[in-house]
């Protein structure tokens, strides 16, 4: 085969070598230029999230708080020594003038609805005195809180102002999956509105230990201090979860966040709009987790679902014929894997429904419907701040009942007088009483009623001697009269 060798002319080797430098930048800059289009189909959206961000970022909101304390300043080193902080405290001679501080938190909130109803983390504003919120058009408004609730670590706040105001809509029902993509809006360390994006790297984890309903949705997306409150929404710019916590030894983001579901979010805001208390369904039994032992004596492949130990009479569980050693492993066809999913599946039910139980009953899978309802107060609370010199002394102590017992995440099964709460300068607090507490005896006398116990307190005896049972434990405890 013969090859031909082509010459070509010094002067128009130039040209070409002078072509193809500017064809170089050119190419680049067009390449820009086309990056800068606007896009004009549905497929070119898809590359870009800022329509997505463009749609919601107006309903994400900053939302600070500021409370006032008073303190008083040591003036005296002397009254360090716990033998003076043991009479004394902190109203003793060796403290100056009480002054007032200002405290202030920062973090972020969601506008859920076109009358500025605002959906943000219990822990942003937790003992506010004020409440602001800052749009993303820098308007701002004093905020009214709607509704607290320290269980979900959620609240709901309504903005002063006149409406209506961009909001965004809550994702249905359990639509987002693993690996789907996810953007997180909010205020981290507050240098303004921050919109970061990963994906869902996992749903249901249930050992993050922030709310009493552990059932997050974890994301790689960027969360730092100030996102809590702020917006998970998916790509069709819907509400997927609440910002809320991150998992970090530094303080930042380690790509491990962890977001409140949507559906618990929109169970917390429904409640708000039905008279501003969380209403939560009543079981009425004990459940526990199945380990591989249980799960191998059971005849289980793997270990699945919760195992019912426990069923009060009278409750929904016992009218529903729930029984002891019945293994729940579905509620409204949603696997349920352990005590944590489970108990959000049943407590972001509406009250007044029936909840559908998918259950293993002796080898055979059967339905239990069980009615949804409040716990009931059996017993009058009759609630009492005792203030006489005792131990009880600063003990805000109330009747127990199963609605008492459900707001206070108790077992159900201990009747008698509970500490609902505890002022930390009191005599209660001193001698190493807590809230949750349920006081069995006094003295060897037995402690049916508050009345009982505040009458007992009224004594001056040369010992006490109290009974307290403690996250299940009886403790005993004798201090001198």
């Amino acid at each position: 085969m013969a090859f031909t060798t082509w010459r070509v002319p010094g002067g128009i080797t130039r040209a070409l070598g002078l072509f193809a430098f500017l064809a170089m930048i050119a190419i680049p800059a067009a390449l820009v230029a086309q990056e800068r289009q606007v896009p004009i189909d549905a497929a070119e959206i898809k590359l870009s999230f800022a329509p997505i961000v463009k749609r919601v970022a107006p309903a994400v909101v900053n939302v600070y708080a500021s409370r006032t304390v008073v303190q008083r300043q040591r003036v005296s080193p002397f009254f360090n020594d716990p033998f003076f902080q043991r009479f004394f405290g902190d109203q003793g001679p060796g403290f100056g003038p009480p002054r007032e501080r200002v405290q202030s938190s920062l973090g972020s909130g969601v506008i859920i609805s076109a009358d500025g109803i605002v959906i943000t983390n219990h822990h942003v504003i937790k003992d506010a005195d004020a409440v602001r919120v800052a749009l993303n058009d820098r308007r701002e408004f004093d905020a009214e809180i709607v509704l607290l609730d320290e269980r979900t670590d959620l609240a709901v706040l309504r903005i002063d102002g006149d409406g209506p105001f961009e909001h965004v809509a809550f994702a249905e029902g359990d639509s987002l999956e693993v690996g789907d993509i996810v953007l997180a809006i909010g205020n981290p360390f507050g240098v303004g509105q921050t919109v970061t994006q990963g994906i869902v790297s996992a749903l249901a984890r249930t050992q993050v230990g922030v709310t009493d309903y552990q059932f997050f949705i974890q994301t790689d997306a960027a969360i730092n201090p100030g996102n809590s409150g702020g917006a998970l929404v998916d790509m069709a710019g819907r509400l997927v979860g609440i910002n809320t916590a991150i998992f970090s030894r530094s303080g930042g983001s380690n790509g491990i966040g962890f977001a409140i579901p949507a559906q618990m979010a929109r169970f917390v805001a429904d409640a708000a709009e039905d008279g501003g208390m969380v209403r939560r369904p009543w079981l009425g039994a004990t459940v526990q987790s199945v380990t591989a032992e249980i799960a191998e004596a059971l005849g289980l492949d793997r270990p699945r679902g919760v195992l019912v130990t426990n069923v009060f009479g009278g409750s929904p569980a016992d009218r529903a014929d729930l029984r002891i050693s019945d293994l729940i492993v579905g509620v409204d066809g949603k696997e349920v894997s352990d005590p944590d999913s489970f108990g959000y599946r049943f407590a972001t039910r509406r009250l007044g429904e029936t909840a559908s139980f998918q259950v293993l009953r002796s080898g055979r899978e059967v339905t239990v419907s069980v009615p949804l309802q409040r716990a009931p107060e059996t017993t009058p609370r009759d609630t009492r701040l005792l203030d006489e010199y005792s131990p009880f002394e600063g003990a805000t102590v109330m009747n127990l009942s199963p609605a008492v017992a459900e707001e206070l995440r108790l077992d159900a099964t201990y009747d008698g007088v509970v500490i609902a709460d505890i002022d930390p300068r009191g005599t209660a607090a001193r001698v190493g009483l807590r809230k949750r507490d349920i006081v069995r005896s006094v003295n060897d006398r037995p402690i049916d009623t508050t009345q009982t116990l505040e009458r007992i307190t009224r004594q001056q005896p040369r010992l006490w001697q109290l009974e307290v049972v403690r996250d299940g434990q009886v403790r005993r405890i004798v201090l001198r009269g």
